[in-house]
């Protein structure tokens, strides 16, 4: 095995015009993905870029999950990455390098005993001239939070260092730059004067920060620039917020795409010419890993020679959405693509007049346009005046389709055959509003958008095939608080032409359904109060056990009340069957209910009281 030298700065640059491609990939998607490949690799080329990036898997879309164990489609994969080579040089785009992530598969890799079968890889490939040149596989596969990479994947062990226009360029797959170790470690001892990474990074809070960190940190331990190219969409419960960067060898930030929205992101860098003492093929350069792995240097050439120095575009800084903004362009772009991809033209919700439901019409609204929402109003003998005359102004001022279905008379039909009282029978009236969205969603093809908000699924305070069926959950993962600062600043964009926002005349939701004190509205005079603590003090306690993994000791000594923690506690531990049984909704925080918290429903350990 070699441990190579670390590189010395060499006596010439380069001069690269690099683009970055994050586009919207929809899994299993082949042949529409190659062809976003395509038409973005051409505008690529019509901005002159000598290099094109694409995010991790883009060809398959991700994640892929247990497609990724499924011979035919991993052979399709193939075939698709084969066909879209081909495709790029008959289009005349053969020259332009192209990187691109798609699902591969080990050569004579049948898995064997704890390994996946078929041996599927999570792969970057290289395509130049109608050929696919040079693939290579993520090495740390993730095994946390929302990933299970390392039940579906094997690693790979190569770090592809590829030449193109006098640069070497070396290429990792995003879990190898947020893990000490692996491929990325050794790209300084491989010279490379660039490193490509393909990402695709699910959004959470605040991540922004700490990806642009990670990146710079990497390129000062990498010694060279560092670029960084991330997928955009929403995928089931994951977003993808783009967010694509290029930051210098000192960790300077140089270049910076914006969130949400799919962008090319073209930088003219000035790079470090390759050694032209280094041979210009070299396979198989083993390399010591500081992890201990063993990382091999695999060289490939596409144009030795440096380009003919020529004048350097301004590169483009799009400013970080602040907090608020972010999260909402997450809901939206959620929303918009799981209704987008998955067939469906509109949506139809309960409208209460609440404040849950007005923000997720709204976020419909932004995400699709208020002419594709059916908002249904659905009083019954205790809703308020005021909670109908609320509701019937907000579809006023947002445009959305609205209809009132009074379902009194429904209820006292129920009453007729069924001798019900107190929580039962309120339940009932939560369980007919449900059966009349799912009655118009079988009529007219709406999808039914879920109102509930992550203080309400984590306490329980739902009704199971009431006001918790549905098919997408909007603001499952935005605790209550939330909601109310999401509505507040919402209502603060009306004309800001912001990319994700529909222009509505006025604020799209009244200031009294913003004001109002939350009800359910299932009995006279209910308030969320007479159930829950107050939300100032529940959503904290939330957050730090949901989240963060606190127990009961650990959230009292962070200060939160003993008597409230255990109350929260226990609400939260009983209503696990619930949230099993809850449509699916964007992720935004470090921990949502689903992909990221998975405790089993069946489950006698409960933390222990002040009392034991």
């Amino acid at each position: 095995m070699t441990k190579l030298p670390s590189a010395t700065y060499p006596w010439s640059v380069a001069q690269l015009r690099i683009a970055l491609a994050q586009v919207n990939s929809t899994v299993g998607d082949l042949d529409g993905n190659a062809a976003s490949i395509v038409e973005w690799t051409r505008r690529a080329a019509d901005a002159g870029a000598h290099l094109v990036a694409f995010p991790e898997m883009m060809l398959t879309g991700y994640p892929v999950e247990d497609l990724a164990l499924r011979a035919s489609f991993v052979e399709a994969s193939r075939r698709a990455l084969e066909r879209l080579a081909r495709t790029l040089a008959d289009e005349g785009l053969g020259d332009l390098p192209v990187v691109t992530g798609h699902l591969g598969s080990r050569t004579g890799g049948d898995g064997g005993a704890g390994q996946p079968a078929g041996s599927p890889l999570n792969a970057a490939a290289w395509l130049h001239g109608g050929a696919v040149r040079v693939s290579s596989a993520k090495h740390h596969l993730p095994n946390y939070g929302v990933f299970d990479e390392y039940r579906i994947f094997v690693r790979g062990d190569r770090l592809p260092v590829v030449r193109v226009h006098g640069v070497d360029v070396a290429t990792v797959i995003c879990e190898d730059l947020w893990q000490d170790g692996g491929p990325a470690s050794v790209t300084r001892a491989a010279g490379a004067g660039l490193l490509l990474a393909v990402n695709a990074s699910p959004y959470e809070r605040d991540k922004d920060d700490a990806r642009l960190d990670l990146c710079a940190r990497r390129a000062r331990e990498a010694g060279c620039a560092l670029a960084y190219v991330n997928m955009v969409g929403g995928q089931d419960e994951l977003v993808f917020d783009g967010d694509s960067l290029i930051v210098g060898p000192d960790g300077t930030p140089l270049a910076r795409a914006p969130q949400f929205t799919e962008h090319l992101l073209v930088t003219d860098l000035t790079l470090p010419a390759a050694e032209p003492g280094v041979p210009l093929r070299m396979h198989d350069t083993p390399v010591e890993a500081p992890d201990g792995s063993t990382i091999t240097v695999d060289r490939h050439v596409l144009s030795a020679e440096p380009l003919p120095a020529y004048p350097a575009e301004p590169p483009t800084v799009a400013e970080p959405l602040d907090g608020l903004a972010e999260i909402y362009a997450a809901l939206v772009l959620g929303t918009r693509d799981y209704v987008r991809k998955n067939g469906f033209r509109s949506v139809v919700l309960g409208l209460s007049g609440g404040i849950d439901s007005a923000l997720v019409a709204t976020i419909a609204a932004d995400a699709i346009g208020p002419e594709n929402v059916h908002a249904v109003l659905l009083p019954s003998r205790y809703s308020s005046e005021g909670s109908v005359v609320d509701a019937e102004e907000l579809v006023k001022r947002q445009g959305v389709n609205g209809r009132t279905v009074p379902i009194a008379g429904m209820v006292e039909a129920f009453e007729k055959q069924l001798d019900l009282h107190g929580l039962a029978a309120e339940n009932l009236q939560a369980r007919i509003r449900a059966n009349v969205w799912m009655a118009l969603s079988n009529e007219h093809g709406h999808l039914v958008l879920t109102g509930g908000n992550k203080s309400e699924l984590a306490t329980g305070y739902s009704t199971l095939y009431g006001d918790s069926a549905g098919g997408f959950a909007p603001i499952k993962d935005v605790f209550k608080l939330t909601v109310w600062d999401l509505a507040r600043w919402r209502n603060t964009q009306t004309g800001t032409g912001l990319p994700f926002l529909y222009p509505f005349a006025q604020e799209p939701i009244p200031d009294v359904i913003i004001e109002k004190e939350p009800s359910a509205e299932l009995r006279p005079d209910q308030r969320d109060r007479d159930t829950l603590p107050e939300y100032t003090v529940l959503d904290p306690i939330l957050a730090d056990y949901v989240e963060r993994d606190m127990g009961r000791d650990a959230l009292v000594a962070a200060g939160h009340d003993p008597a409230l923690v255990e109350r929260a506690i226990r609400l939260v531990d009983i209503a696990e069957y619930k949230r099993r049984q809850y449509p699916p909704g964007p992720k935004i925080t470090p921990k949502n209910f689903g992909r990221d918290r998975r405790l089993p429903i069946t489950n006698r350990w409960r933390e222990p009281s002040s009392r034991d």
